[in-house]
């Protein structure tokens, strides 16, 4: 192991003993409660709530079948990602690993990258939450935007804690829609209750058409949609710079992955399927809110848009708090503007988040002059770019694991289980992901913009390393 690297691993370790400012500058104002509802919160979104209809329509009962393979999958990701947090805790660590495992240039790619993502994801969600607010009353959907989008940018300004409080909220909301659906769900089933309960039973699961009524094929097809579902569960990751007692809460966090996939998604999914036949969903149609109307609850529409609201605000929140980190993280190691490096009286980087927020903004303006196709191909980017991070993170992992196993660096106290052959199944399975999306026209279009995204980004370093040597060589911080 070099001096350099020792030298980062000492000051990683220092940083995460303390509610002291981390070596990033920030403070670690985010509690083990926080992290906790955070990392749950981002595995469940609108592509549960609203998206599983589509699904539905497609797999049948084995969408189950398919959330719970993802999910696997999902977990070691999540595990490599916790081995190298535990190596090294950083604000921004997808392209500060990236810078170290790979390369220079994978790190520029993987920031910006990982920046558009949320600021895409940013964009279609606080204009979703507008739409969402015409449910209850007329307002102009651009005002509605406007004003979400000044009071997120607003909390994520103030302080770091009051972003983990209101994230923790959000989740809240939703982890309570999801159990109470399953606690409901599961009380027609045994009491035979309410308009569904003569015709509720878990035999809907395979006596209509079978466990697989549109074969194996259509269930693969669905994987795609399935793992957009889980986009964001990495968030907890850039947490890491500013969490208390990182070392303690971040495994706690990652740890949580299985149950709460096979709870929120696979074990809820039974449940309305159970109630309600496959075939009475289909797209775009809110699995929730087919299910409420069988049980003759009128309520059920209403609690399903604030819950869809929730999540679209929970997602914008999530996007103004990850991009100001991960410009400020590129601008500390010279490979973005540097005025993004510098942070405000609590220890937030002010300028990041208020350029990214502004970016947001203008999606809106651009969803309400181009509604159409244009809007749509801008979107559909942000599916393949939030798995770019994926790959990163496992990629990364298997180099710093052989590299930790010859000695040359040190080892994670929280190791991924299945090691370095879990993380190239993994690649393999998004892989195969990658395919089907090629395969599906729907999806295609993600795959047309990664290699113009990539075009853009490979000028951009050009012109970086013509300018600033130090910042393309990787010199500042490792």
């Amino acid at each position: 192991m070099t001096s350099v690297q020792v030298d980062k691993h000492n000051a990683g370790n220092e940083a995460v003993s303390g509610e002291a400012p981390g070596e990033e500058g920030y403070q670690r104002g985010l509690g083990s409660r926080q992290i906790q509802m955070i990392a749950i919160g981002g595995a469940i979104g609108t592509g549960l709530f609203l998206g599983a209809g589509k699904g539905i329509s497609k797999a049948g009962p084995s969408l189950i079948l398919a959330y719970a393979i993802a999910g696997v999958v999902i977990f070691f990701i999540m595990r490599a990602l916790g081995e190298l947090l535990m190596y090294r805790p950083v604000s921004g660590s997808f392209s500060e690993y990236a810078r170290e495992f790979i390369g220079p240039f994978a790190g520029f790619v993987t920031g910006w990258t990982y920046w558009l993502f949320w600021v895409i994801t940013g964009m279609t969600e606080v204009t979703a939450a507008a739409t969402y607010m015409t449910y209850w009353w007329n307002i102009p959907q651009w005002i509605s935007a406007l004003v979400f989008t000044i009071i997120l940018y607003g909390v994520n300004l103030i302080s770091v804690k009051l972003f983990g409080e209101l994230e923790f909220w959000f989740s809240m909301v939703k982890v309570t829609a999801i159990v109470g659906m399953i606690l409901i769900c599961a009380g027609i089933l045994t009491l035979g209750f309410s308009d569904a309960g003569d015709t509720a039973s878990v035999t809907h699961l395979w006596s209509d058409g079978g466990f697989f009524p549109h074969g194996i094929g259509n269930t693969l097809m669905t994987l795609q949609m399935v793992m957009f579902a889980f986009l964001a569960v990495e968030l907890v990751g850039v947490t890491a710079g500013e969490a208390k007692d990182a070392k303690t809460v971040l495994p706690k966090a990652i740890n949580t992955v299985p149950w709460r996939i096979a709870v929120f998604y696979v074990g809820a999914l039974i449940m309305i399927l159970s109630v309600v036949p496959w075939t009475s969903f289909e797209a775009g149609k809110s699995p929730f809110v087919e299910a409420f109307s069988r049980m003759g609850m009128s309520a059920g529409a209403g609690i399903v848009n604030f819950v869809v609201l929730t999540a679209a605000l929970s997602s914008c929140n999530s996007g103004m708090y990850s991009t100001g980190r991960m410009l400020r993280d590129l601008a500390l190691n010279g490979q973005g503007p540097q005025f993004f490096t510098k942070l405000n009286r609590n220890g937030l980087p002010l300028i990041g988040t208020t350029f990214s927020a502004a970016m947001m903004l203008i999606g809106v303006w651009i969803n309400y002059q181009w509604p159409g196709e244009a809007f749509n191909y801008v979107v559909s980017f942000a599916t393949i770019s939030g798995m770019w991070a994926w790959i990163v993170i496992l990629i990364c992992q298997i180099r710093y694991r052989l590299k930790s196993d010859r000695g040359e660096l040190p080892k994670s106290e929280f190791r991924s289980p299945g090691g370095v052959w879990a993380s190239i199944l993994s690649l393999a399975f998004i892989a195969m992901v990658i395919v089907m999306m090629g395969i599906d026209k729907d999806a295609r279009v993600s795959l047309y913009a990664a290699p113009v995204w990539g075009a853009i980004l490979a000028v951009a370093y050009l012109v970086l390393k013509s300018r600033n040597p130090e910042g393309a060589a990787f010199a500042k911080r490792n």
